[in-house]
């Protein structure tokens, strides 16, 4: 090997071992949050979405009030709904479903951002911590979804699950007819052919189910005709509970699949980086992802 060679070799191992003391440093951060963040998100969700627009940030005035005379007047009314009700119109609600042994808090960020830029219906499901089968919960995610569709009157959802809770997702649209519910699924790190991480939560159902070749892979990985639901799964170079990490990709050759790399990111990062809140909001509208995305064939 030439001097030139080595040292471009030893140059992007230093790039590489700096990228993942930086993504390791991140994740402590995020996790020391998290940790923090954890109780205010063991409980269900007191409000449910109705059939309005609503908000995260409460305004200053009444948006039928003039700012100027304090009295309400009818066109400014008639406009001020009109517009309310387009960018309700304009999304669909939105389901997130987090991932094993963690709670809605995980998604507060990406719940913000998805308020902030015109999403009204949001909602954070937990399911059970006792929750030992991922068909179970798809189940049980299955009558949620209808609640939704019932309470706001659409006729679709789009669901975004970090880890385990893209697998839900997943498998209630793929093998539990779901496809006619959801139009779009975002995926955060999810094994989607399985993960070898973590060896000594083996003992687990869930975990036992989430490893490669077990029986729910297998349904995975069986001929799906016809489903509808587009699926987007990002996966990162350096997500350390993903083993390997291009598990967290969709390999399956009946589903729509858009297949998003990014790179130096962790995996609890994924559901609060703003760059990855981009692109699930470009993922959710339909836009072309801007993260050097990459098709499946």
């Amino acid at each position: 090997m030439s001097a030139l060679s080595f040292g471009a070799v030893a140059t992007g191992r230093w790039l590489r071992s700096t990228a993942v003391i930086r993504a390791a440093v991140f994740e402590l951060v995020i996790l020391t949050g998290h940790l923090f963040l954890y109780p205010t998100g063991i409980l269900p969700e007191r409000d449910r979405p109705g059939p309005g627009p609503s908000t995260d940030t409460d305004a200053d005035t009444d948006p039928h009030t003039d700012s100027h005379t304090g009295s309400h007047t009818e066109t400014d009314a008639g406009s001020g709904t009109a517009q309310l009700r387009a960018v309700a119109a304009a999304h669909r609600p939105v389901l997130l479903l987090h991932g094993f042994v963690d709670n809605r808090s995980v998604f507060t960020l990406l719940r913000r951002s998805l308020r902030k830029h015109g999403w009204t219906h949001v909602q954070a499901l937990n399911y059970s911590p006792l929750s030992c089968d991922i068909r179970t919960a798809a189940a049980l995610l299955g009558r949620h979804v209808e609640q939704i569709c019932e309470q706001t009157g659409q006729r679709q959802v789009d669901i975004v699950g970090h880890s385990l809770g893209g697998l839900i997702a997943r498998y209630y649209v793929q093998r539990l007819g779901g496809d006619t519910r959801v139009h779009t699924v975002v995926t955060l790190g999810t094994p989607h052919s399985g993960t070898r991480a973590v060896p000594l939560l083996t003992p687990h159902p869930i975990v036992r189910q989430m490893r490669p070749g077990s029986d729910l892979m297998n349904e995975l990985t069986e001929p799906a005709p016809g489903c509808r639901t587009h699926f987007v799964a990002f996966w990162s170079d350096l997500d350390q509970l993903m083993i390997p990490v291009e598990t967290a990709r969709i390999d399956h050759p009946d589903l729509l699949v858009h297949n998003v790399q990014v790179a130096g990111i962790g995996h609890l990062a994924l559901p609060v980086h703003a760059a990855v809140a981009a692109g699930i909001r470009q993922s959710l509208t339909g836009e072309e992802l801007a993260m050097g995305a990459e098709n499946a064939a």
